[in-house]
């Protein structure tokens, strides 16, 4: 019998055999969300700083949103749609705000406080309808689960899933905003990633109506262990990436691929390859051979979806996102930078 998660490579464009990085921005500010879109890179970061870059020119238009002098907006979730981007700050107040592209317009959606408030990830499918995941949220045992909200309406109301239409919480699971992605949507289809005490992956098929569980390997059972970030290249072929923050060299357990949506997956070189990583991808024009793993030990890239991997660079970064197999941009703790892989 066939191994569903057998993988066949096939690379003609050349291996990566290393990588430029061109810093554009040195600032004080901890920058996790990071998204292309309408024709430019998006960010938001800690401190109510947000922006975009221009990938023609590297021009960066910088803006701020600054609530009270007391509180830190951190921005950790974005979106970015044909006409809107969206921020979410992670944390209490969770503070969503819509950017129209045409004029700039700033427009606050949604603004929710509370004891267990903090959202981890944001996806939107089009201009009106979009998702987001957070840590469990309820009363009780029985009234406590991951919290999902949706909207259809360009984030002018939200709805919150029930609990009793999601898979039974595990007490002790949570979500990580390291990167704005332990969760990815396509077509019709939405993955969510959790950690702590589980490292699960919640699927729905139909944006959220209905949802079901699938187990990983990958290791958990402590506040920070767990699924940091997945991507997926269609609706088969999936990588999900985390460890444990806390031991960030430990690279056993840490990264698996799917090949059948994510019902069952395979350890990918358990002991060796990247460690704790907070964003994982497969890099764009390579047919879903090759991947990029970013993290604060550095950036690994694989060509073989992630049976071998070469470390290009010590220097650490959050997330990253790309526009062809060869550039794209890249964020982190104080800094935002251009790069190209340079291919032999």
């Amino acid at each position: 019998m066939k191994d569903e998660n057998s993988i066949t490579i096939e690379n003609s464009i050349g291996a990566v055999t290393t990588i430029e990085i061109n810093n554009l921005v040195t600032d004080s500010i901890s920058i996790r969300a990071l998204e292309y879109g309408d024709g430019k890179y998006w960010y938001g970061g800690s401190k109510g700083n947000y922006g975009s870059i221009d990938p023609k020119d590297l021009s960066i238009n910088k803006g701020i949103i600054k609530v009270n002098d007391s509180l830190d907006v951190q921005f950790r979730s974005i979106a970015v749609t044909n006409q809107y981007t969206y921020i979410l700050s992670a944390g209490s107040p969770a503070l969503l705000y819509r950017i129209t592209h045409a004029n700039d317009n700033i427009e606050l959606l949604l603004s929710q406080s509370g004891d267990d408030v903090f959202y981890d990830s944001m996806k939107f499918w089009d201009d009106e309808e979009g998702i987001i995941m957070g840590d469990p949220q309820g009363e009780d045992e029985f009234d406590r689960c991951i919290a999902i909200l949706k909207t259809e309406n360009g984030g002018k109301e939200f709805g919150q899933l029930d609990c009793f239409k999601l898979p039974d919480y595990i007490d002790g699971e949570a979500g990580f905003a390291a990167s704005n992605s332990n969760m990815k949507i396509l077509n019709d289809h939405v993955w969510i990633a959790t950690g702590g005490k589980a490292a699960r992956v919640l699927y729905s098929y139909d944006r959220g109506v209905n949802w079901e569980e699938y187990q990983t390997p990958i290791i958990a059972g402590s506040q920070m262990t767990g699924i940091f970030a997945m991507d997926f290249y269609d609706e088969k072929t999936g990588v999900i990436i985390g460890g444990d923050w806390e031991n960030p060299k430990d690279n056993k357990y840490n990264k698996a691929i799917t090949k059948n949506g994510g019902r069952s997956w395979k350890l990918l070189s358990s002991g060796d390859g990247p460690g704790y990583c907070s964003d994982i991808q497969f890099v764009p024009n390579t047919q879903g051979n090759e991947l990029l793993a970013t993290g604060s030990q550095g950036i690994w890239w694989s060509g073989d979806q992630g049976t071998t991997w070469r470390k290009l660079t010590d220097d650490g970064y959050y997330t990253a996102s790309m526009i062809n197999q060869n550039e794209g941009m890249l964020a982190g703790n104080g800094k935002i930078s251009s790069f190209k892989l340079e291919r032999e």
